[in-house]
């Protein structure tokens, strides 16, 4: 290529814009502009739930959030700052696991419980407290080896890589008849 065609290159405005830009240190200022498709937006108001993309939203305290399924369950689980029965504020080390259970802080079930043996209902509160325990253990055991004779046995990875080929595996009957054994064991432990 020659000198000639290279020096008389005209400039487009957008290098004009460009270099007016750096001179000026305005070195992320755009030179063009573009030109597209844009989606309508849409504005919500605080409580409104829509859908979008698949999922569920929601605005809370003016922050856009996403709705699931766990919810619920983050709610139930997560200790509030003040007590729903008395509120006061819940700072006390023992306060987290009473509220798990009881959804009060120690302060209200240590006074729940001294109203309930000051008018004669603790054995009964008591004995329904350690039987619900019971039971729900028992239920939960119950799950579990129906969960470990519903899983297979019958190959292993060794450290190696290789599948190994075991025969054999639970014996239902045996495992049936230790499962009645345990939770007639748990029924006699109920009070």
């Amino acid at each position: 290529m020659s000198q000639e065609n290279v020096l008389k290159k005209e400039w487009s405005k957008k290098d004009v814009k460009r270099a007016r830009n750096l001179i000026q240190g305005k070195t992320n200022n755009r030179t063009t502009e573009g030109i597209g498709y844009s989606k309508k937006e849409q504005f919500y108001k605080e409580g409104d739930v829509w859908e979008e993309s698949g999922r569920k939203w929601t605005i809370k305290n003016g922050i856009k959030q996403n709705i699931t399924k766990y919810d619920n369950i983050k709610k139930s689980i997560r200790m509030p700052l003040f007590c729903p029965n008395c509120k006061k504020q819940m700072k006390f080390h023992l306060d987290k696991p009473i509220f798990k259970v009881h959804k009060k802080c120690y302060d209200c079930l240590i006074e729940f419980e001294q109203d309930l043996r000051n008018i004669g209902a603790w054995d009964v509160y008591e004995k329904n407290l350690h039987n619900g325990e019971l039971d729900a253990f028992i239920k939960d055991f119950k799950i579990f080896i129906d969960d470990k004779l519903k899983t297979t046995n019958e190959s292993f990875i060794s450290e190696g890589g290789d599948v190994q080929k075991w025969v054999g595996g639970y014996n239902e009957e045996r495992v049936s008849k230790a499962l009645k054994e345990t939770i007639k064991y748990l029924e006699e432990l109920k009070k």
